[in-house]
């Protein structure tokens, strides 16, 4: 029996669960998974002037302009032929602008076209246009252009936002999928996102949790975690991606005053987090105190703990001269702990667990 937990115990830590990207959808009522949407056909000539002045925006979650200049210029040339076009995803925003969700090589390449900023190239059915920019085509060819119409499918605003989610996630077809956390900053983009965006480029956040070069949003997910926990934990029900998901629709317009409270909560506990830990925080070690790895779930578990018991510095201080990091690893090593952060970590059992019980264990180590 004792090998077999040795065995399971190294296994946790070789082949961590993964997060499933599901919603739990019988938590919404059935009347609500219907996905609400208006078809347009816009014309080219409004996709740019929406584009130019704000009212279809690009979010930041979406990937960058990569398609080379042929690919560009085969669509282009797709809208002389009077080639259908594939069907454009916009979201309806809050404040009625519309952000696309699946087309945006697309709207960019017809945009950067029209301004001039590529000649045409490698085309099959008009060779003879290789060369031309916009400007430079017979003006037909450019009012062509400009009438062709391109199909819009918009997502209305009362759609329920777990029911956008799995929309947005069924079109996450591109050759880099969207992460999960990329595509809640495209749902509920607003002014608590772009804390959440601030937030996670905290220099020492960025050190602590091995982080330096994201590029992918992972560090705003965690500061949510954090924050997400910290409002409500007791009451956390999986999947971990919809608890995340409603505490962002529920703050997604915040005001400015509370935004600052959360920035304050935010730096306050990670300061003290750091001080009585350092380098440990939120990592897990070998004997030798080598080879950390950010473990996110006891990440949860020691900022939630530190920011409910809200220590003084002297009382942190104090800890540290009594040999608090290594009490920390022993304990976040030992059995009854170590099983809540290294498998099944988003089932309710082990956040509720590792949350309390190393709230527990800094608890009586503070007094």
């Amino acid at each position: 029996m004792i090998e077999r937990n040795k065995s399971t115990k190294l296994a946790d830590k070789l082949f961590p669960e993964i997060e499933e990207l599901n919603l739990d959808i019988l938590n919404i009522p059935p009347e609500k998974r219907r996905l609400n949407t208006e078809t347009y056909d816009f014309t080219v000539s409004t996709l740019i002037d929406y584009l130019n002045n704000g009212h279809i925006v690009i979010p930041e979650f979406q990937r960058g302009y990569v398609w080379n200049r042929a690919q560009a210029s085969r669509l282009i040339e797709s809208l002389i032929i009077n080639c259908p076009i594939p069907v454009i995803f916009l979201s309806q925003n809050p404040d009625e602008t519309l952000a696309v969700i699946d087309g945006n090589q697309r709207l960019n390449s017809i945009k950067l076209f029209t301004s001039d900023e590529f000649e045409l190239r490698g085309l099959t059915a008009y060779p003879e246009l290789d060369g031309y920019t916009f400007s430079s085509l017979d003006p037909r060819f450019q009012r062509h252009i400009q009438n062709r119409t391109v199909r819009c499918i918009v997502i209305l605003k009362d759609t329920h936002p777990q029911i956008k989610f799995d929309v947005f996630e069924r079109l996450n077809t591109g050759s880099v999928k969207l992460n999960a956390h990329e595509l809640r900053h495209g749902i509920h983009a607003g002014p608590f996102m772009d804390k959440l965006e601030k937030l996670g480029n905290n220099k020492l956040f960025r050190e602590l949790t091995l982080n330096k070069t994201d590029k992918r949003m992972k560090a705003d997910e965690l500061v949510l975690r954090f924050l997400s926990f910290a409002d409500n934990w007791r009451n956390y029900a999986k999947p971990l991606v919809s608890f995340l998901n409603t505490y962002s629709e529920t703050n997604r317009n915040i005001d400015k005053q509370r935004l600052t409270e959360i920035e304050l909560e935010f730096t306050t506990t990670l300061n003290k987090v750091n001080l009585a830990l350092d380098k440990f925080s939120f990592k897990t070690y070998d004997s030798t105190n080598r080879n950390a790895k950010f473990n996110a779930a006891l990440y949860d578990a020691q900022m939630v703990s530190f920011y409910e018991l809200n220590p003084s510095e002297e009382k942190i201080k104090k800890l540290t001269k009594n040999s608090f990091i290594k009490k920390n690893q022993e304990f976040i090593e030992g059995d009854d702990f170590n099983k809540y952060i290294s498998s099944g970590t988003t089932d309710k059992n082990s956040v509720i667990n590792r949350i309390t019980e190393y709230k527990t264990f800094l608890s009586k180590l503070l007094q």
